[in-house]
């Protein structure tokens, strides 16, 4: 079993949202106040160079730390409990269904007994996990149960990572899960609160675009795509010969020559919609699907200006950018017009800070 305390553990402490992606490391830390509304504590980006994480694996390990530990500093946090993910990839789930009514240790030892029908690793080498979904559609007396299980060293790498950054790892969630958990809250401010609604998420990482069609908290459907926001800077570093620091910093700032919007900015975002919009009709050839209900963009990408009325012009769906901390109440340490231009950057870290509440 894990030697975290649970892949789906509950943790009432104080405790931040880590996310360790493959351009930056962001973290949001969630209070509440007296009523129960959510409060932004903190949070903060700080950049990581391009080849230090690839395809999830840490590969420069001490300039990560270090970029950790600046990044606690840049927030201003006390805390050190910390919830962090692993992608997808490294996590393999697997929903069963087994008798309720079984004592703790029984479930443990039968949730054991399946797994090992699933994984192909040796358990010894696995972290694994579960949780109980709930009862069976037929209400038979049995119950679903989510297991979630990875290679025991990937765990270790990213619990590594955090007390390396003076940091206390309490959590290992999923990324995709995390995200799902921030873009719940805003789901439910659709009409007849999300119910039945059919999202599609998309989060436009560095390197890869992610896909998840969402109903009722389930996944419809997932897919990832090779593009990102890496290559606006690529292109903006062959067009005008900045340094790769140089163009991420003048990408985020909008310094950029007069001719920025029309020679890279347009021709990129047409290429963005252009993946949103084939991703989407994988998704309704694969299933019974013919349309969406509304498509939330994430990502550090997704505030260019224009893409939103693009979006919705090549797809014909509403569209809009998610803002996971829309709602909440904003510290005063926070600078405002800041965290709103980078929130949709932070919608995997706000997940991960939301487990604190969850009991």
């Amino acid at each position: 079993m894990l030697s975290l305390d649970s892949l789906f553990s509950r943790q009432p402490a104080a405790m931040l949202g880590l996310d360790v992606s493959s351009s930056s490391v962001k973290l949001v830390e969630l209070g509440q106040d007296r009523a129960g509304r959510l409060v932004l504590e903190n949070c903060a980006i700080v950049p990581l160079e391009r080849g230090w994480i690839t395809d999830g694996n840490i590969e420069k390990f001490d300039e990560v730390a270090d970029a950790v530990r600046r990044l606690i500093k840049k927030s201003g946090t006390k805390t050190r409990n910390v919830a962090m993910a692993l992608p997808p990839s490294a996590v393999i789930t697997k929903k069963i269904v087994l008798p309720g009514g079984m004592s703790d240790q029984e479930l443990e030892l039968q949730v054991e007994t399946e797994a090992s029908q699933y994984i192909p690793f040796p358990l010894d080498e696995v972290s694994l996990d579960f949780c109980i979904v709930g009862p069976t559609a037929n209400a038979s007396g049995d119950v679903e149960v989510l297991i979630a299980a990875s290679r025991r060293e990937k765990v270790q790498d990213i619990q590594g990572l955090a007390e390396a950054s003076g940091l206390k790892p309490v959590i290992v969630d999923v990324e995709s899960y995390a995200s799902r958990l921030a873009t719940s809250r805003i789901i439910a401010n659709l009409p007849n609160k999300g119910v039945d609604s059919i999202v599609a998420l998309f989060e436009v990482g560095a390197m890869t675009t992610s896909m998840q069609v969402i109903r009722n908290d389930e996944v419809l459907y997932d897919r990832d795509q090779a593009f990102g926001g890496a290559q606006l800077t690529q292109m903006i570093i062959r067009q005008y010969g900045f340094s790769q620091e140089e163009a991420e910093s003048k990408k985020r700032t909008g310094e950029l020559p007069d001719d920025y919007k029309t020679v890279i900015l347009q021709p990129f975002i047409d290429s963005l919609v252009q993946e949103v919009a084939r991703a989407m009709q994988f998704f309704f050839t694969s299933t019974t699907h013919n349309k969406v209900d509304m498509v939330m963009l994430a990502g550090g990408s997704a505030s260019l200006p224009g893409l939103t009325a693009a979006v919705t012009q090549q797809t014909g769906f509403a569209c809009v950018v998610v803002n996971p901390f829309e709602g909440m109440e904003i510290s005063d340490n926070i600078r405002i017009n800041k965290m709103e231009r980078e929130a949709p950057s932070y919608l995997t870290s706000c997940g991960l800070a939301l487990r604190r509440f969850l009991q």
